[in-house]
């Protein structure tokens, strides 16, 4: 049981049209946050553009990118940082809106030079993951690029990939347990991959951390009661971050859609609003108190996240637009601090 409560505080960083979307990602690197992909109106991805903002709050100056060499418009993607640089795979885009098949191809985002590179697959003989959406991604210290799960052309998959940078090689490893699903969370801390929630085309997914272990190449799962006291209610499309807390490691969820609209991917369902802090060795959760002096994030699900250093080192989590639960897409960037 927690033995402690944590509160967070949220700074408003900027709002602006320009980032009004949903189903974007968000990459810190280098205390510049970048953003990239989404959609305003369903199924119409707004352009090929990256957006960077620092992460110093007293200089909210938003810098819009074009490049050549892009990925095409995409929703859906996912991305993560590996040695400074954004990487991300596939999405949905093109007037049908299907999968991107780009045979495998990474993307990688170098902000210092603002420019993109297509990092083809060193081996051609080999499989490769097939293109999807709402897929997650992850990455760790040794180099390596993780997607998992997510929407291919039909139904929805529970596959894990391991993309190596610098060899451009793919390894397919164990699947996660079912069921398969879309809109699923995962993060790397200490050589472990942590996965949870997910909407698996009827329900959403709760009560269980996947942990895949990389030196065993083994799932294991560790349950919990998602009631809303004891742990957090099933949810998809959230986040699922590691932030290191007074000295020990964390990982932390937050919002997220709770019961998918009837209209699906062109309604809003049921968001919630709330914070949990996992504690991975002792295996409880705790529910995050925040605060604001300029009020708090709304709810919201298919928003883009993720954590970001000062000059300290000290570690903070970026939340920046989603869905509102009256379908409305959002504009805000926000920065929790503890």
């Amino acid at each position: 049981m927690p033995i402690s409560t944590f509160t967070g505080k949220w700074t408003k960083l900027l709002s602006t049209e320009r980032l009004r979307r949903s189903s974007q990602i968000v990459s810190v690197v280098d205390q510049k946050i970048c953003i990239f992909g989404g959609e305003v109106l369903p199924r119409q991805p707004i352009d090929n553009q990256i957006d960077i903002l620092p992460l110093n709050p007293a200089s909210p100056n938003l810098q819009t990118k074009s490049s050549s060499t892009a990925p095409s418009p995409r929703v859906g993607t996912a991305s993560a940082v590996s040695n400074g640089k954004l990487y991300l795979f596939s999405g949905r885009g093109g007037t049908d809106m299907a999968p991107i098949e780009e045979n495998g191809a990474v993307w990688s985002y170098d902000v210092e030079k603002a420019s993109w590179e297509k990092l083809n697959p060193a081996n051609t003989s080999k499989s490769y993951p097939q293109a999807r959406s709402y897929h997650c991604a992850t990455s760790d210290s040794n180099g390596s690029f993780f997607i998992h799960a997510g929407c291919p052309t039909s139904g929805r998959s529970s596959d894990l990939w391991k993309f190596d940078v610098s060899s451009r090689i793919w390894t397919q490893l164990p699947d996660a347990p079912a069921p398969p699903r879309g809109g699923t969370s995962i993060t790397s801390v200490g050589g472990k991959l942590y996965r949870m929630n997910g909407f698996d085309g009827e329900k959403e997914q709760g009560g269980h951390v996947d942990i895949f272990d990389l030196a065993s190449n083994s799932w294991s799962t560790q349950t919990f009661k998602p009631d809303g006291n004891d742990g957090p209610e099933p949810r998809s499309v959230c986040t699922l971050l590691p932030i290191r807390l007074f000295g020990k490691q964390k990982l932390i969820t937050m919002f997220g859609e709770h019961d998918p609209s009837s209209l699906g991917h062109a309604g809003a369902g049921k968001m919630l609003s709330d914070i949990w802090i996992y504690d991975i060795v002792e295996n409880w959760w705790t529910k995050i108190d925040s605060v604001g002096a300029n009020g708090v994030p709304q709810p919201r699900g298919w928003f883009g996240a993720d954590v970001a250093r000062d000059e300290e080192g000290k570690e903070h989590i970026v939340v920046h637009g989603g869905l509102a639960e009256d379908n409305s897409r959002l504009t805000d960037v926000w920065l929790l601090h503890f």
